[in-house]
């Protein structure tokens, strides 16, 4: 993946390899009786030009071990000050950001003392983030350059620069809620921890039924599969059924929501899944399934 494919710094295929890793080197595919080429069977899962698959797994395992550092060090931080922070994951024109201003909205409406606050993703321009602060919620923009993934420093250095420190303790007894909205790749972002409550995948009905199975590592890490614009369904081949049964193959207890983020279909159920119970009974069974997924509890 691009821990090793350039994109981040001294990691990538420009490193000097000893003798003894160029003798090493694979870039051998498995090809099927049909003739396809599986370059993903080696012990790295991938293959690069030049480089062994036991150089791409350390460098992958002390990329990704220096990210997690940050991760941890920003959940701590995000628990200290009562923030639940969700990680949106999707190809581009998902409808991401769509879904974030509704929400921001909706939000607002159901919770009014929650504070929320968005870190937006891309490799280029404030477009989405000028969205976002058109709602009237904070959001700061975080350009990756040629990278093709936010990683834990990006987020930590990114919440700073937010004022849901403050909120957590002044006047907003709901606590707050950080959306991470990702840059649109369905491949790179399922390794990287942010230190997010949970990673949410946006998938939208125009892009295929078949995308679980087509990029199974992140919807392995997703906890919620978000299937966004059904209100185009008239209008494209897109069978939900059997998408959420290729979800499943992947990931057996992801969760589902239906949404058209324009519309509005969808949105309650996915504000009962955003928003924590408080003494209603029937809200009480989300949040015990929430924990048991991610393993944290929602801190507002």
């Amino acid at each position: 993946m691009c821990v090793i494919c350039g994109c981040e710094s001294g990691a990538g295929p420009e490193h000097t390899h000893t003798d003894d890793e160029a003798a090493g080197a694979s870039h051998v595919a498995l090809t099927s009786a049909n003739g396809d080429l599986h370059y993903g069977t080696g012990a790295a899962r991938l293959s690069v030009p030049g480089m062994s698959q036991a150089r791409a797994i350390r460098i992958e395992a002390d990329v990704l071990d220096e990210n997690r550092r940050h991760a941890n060090r920003n959940r701590a931080h995000f628990a200290s000050h009562r923030v639940t922070a969700l990680n949106l994951v999707s190809s581009p024109g998902s409808g991401k950001t769509t879904l974030l201003c509704a929400s921001i909205e909706a939000l607002r409406v159901r919770r009014p003392g929650l504070a929320v606050a968005v870190i937006e993703g891309d490799q280029q321009t404030s477009v989405d983030a000028e969205r976002i602060r058109a709602t009237g919620a904070p959001a700061v923009q975080v350009n990756t350059g040629r990278g093709c993934h936010l990683d834990a420093q990006m987020v930590g250095e990114a919440f700073a620069h937010l004022d849901l420190h403050a909120a957590a303790h002044h006047g907003h007894d709901a606590g707050a809620m950080l959306f991470i909205e990702n840059v649109g790749n369905l491949v790179c972002p399922a390794l990287w921890d942010l230190g997010e409550a949970a990673k949410v995948v946006v998938l939208s009905v125009t892009e295929g039924d078949d995308k679980p199975l087509k990029y199974p590592d992140m919807f392995a890490a997703a906890t919620l599969m978000v299937i966004n614009k059904i209100d185009l369904l008239p209008y494209v081949s897109f069978d939900v059924t059997r998408c959420i049964e290729y979800a499943r193959q992947v990931n057996p207890t992801i969760d589902v929501i239906r949404v058209s983020a324009t519309r509005g279909d969808g949105m309650d159920d996915w504000l009962n899944w955003l928003l924590p119970p408080r003494a209603d009974e029937h809200l009480r069974p989300q949040k015990q399934s929430f924990q048991r997924r991610t393993g944290l509890q929602q801190v507002m």
